[in-house]
């Protein structure tokens, strides 16, 4: 007897118990398929993209170079989370140390959160998917047993199918939540690897660019120019090497802009 005329002889649960089964599989072995391909780019990509802006000459230049590797966006995001303003709100006020921590913190959240998608869905299929398995097992058997109370007497004919029912389901059950068991925590532990990649990352962008975005914040720039562009003069002129190219030209325009006079 094939599987479709086993379901078919089943009742109402036993056939939504497999087309549950069947849209868990669809969705898992999408998710699986999408999220391998995902994440085999992403780790290429992570590491390419941080060889190539460690090894230009300007932050600029890095940026030009990132956007060739960074094909699933995933280090971009952090460069360019040093290069937001938020003047005139909380989000510019206190320490300009702890503000350029938070852009950073903010844009790595976005980016694992992205690496993270469809995590969930597979851990709910492996975890469920054998009980609902489970449930159509248990309505198989009921429905032997209720079939041999009808008969009045046991013949194969009778307990065969419900039976077979019962097994099958169990099978599709398992069959179901192993390959999303498996994939659940290889793609964690890839996604685990990523994270330390831009992690590390993100803390050395973080201490190259925190001279200048704390003296780019604390600079007062003329009445009716933003600070934006004043700041990214001085962002991409500065080499990777920790050494600012226009720092005369900054102290320079700070001092014709002048200082605040804290005489009283």
């Amino acid at each position: 007897m094939s599987l479709l005329a086993l379901i078919a002889q089943g009742g109402f649960i036993s056939q939504a118990v497999a087309a549950l089964l069947l849209a868990m599989s669809v969705a898992s072995w999408v998710v699986i398929l999408w999220k391998g391909w995902l994440l085999r780019r992403a780790t290429g990509d992570v590491a390419r993209s941080t060889a190539a802006f460690w090894q230009s000459m300007s932050v600029e230049a890095a940026c030009d170079k990132v956007a060739v590797f960074d094909r699933e966006f995933l280090v971009l995001p952090l460069i360019a989370a040093t290069q937001a303003q938020a003047h005139g709100t909380l989000a510019a006020a206190g320490d300009t140390s702890a503000q350029l921590t938070r852009l950073l913190r903010d844009a790595l959240h976005a980016v694992l959160h992205k690496l993270q998608f469809g995590q969930v869905l597979l851990a709910t299929v492996g975890s469920t998917a054998p009980f609902v398995g489970l449930l159509g097992t248990v309505w198989g058997i009921y429905h032997a047993l209720t079939g041999m109370a009808v008969a009045g007497q046991v013949t194969i004919d009778k307990v065969s199918g419900p039976v077979g029912e019962a097994l099958i389901m169990t099978a599709a059950g398992l069959a179901v939540a192993i390959p999303a068991v498996l994939a659940y925590n290889v793609f964690g532990r890839s996604i685990g690897r990523i994270e330390a990649d831009l992690e590390g990352f993100a803390f050395d962008l973080r201490g190259l660019l925190a001279p200048v975005f704390v003296a780019a914040r604390t600079a007062l720039p003329p009445e009716g120019v933003t600070p934006p562009a004043a700041w990214q003069s001085q962002f991409h002129g500065r080499n990777l090497d920790g050494q600012d190219q226009d720092a005369d030209r900054f102290e320079t325009s700070r001092d014709a802009h002048g200082t605040p006079d804290k005489t009283p």
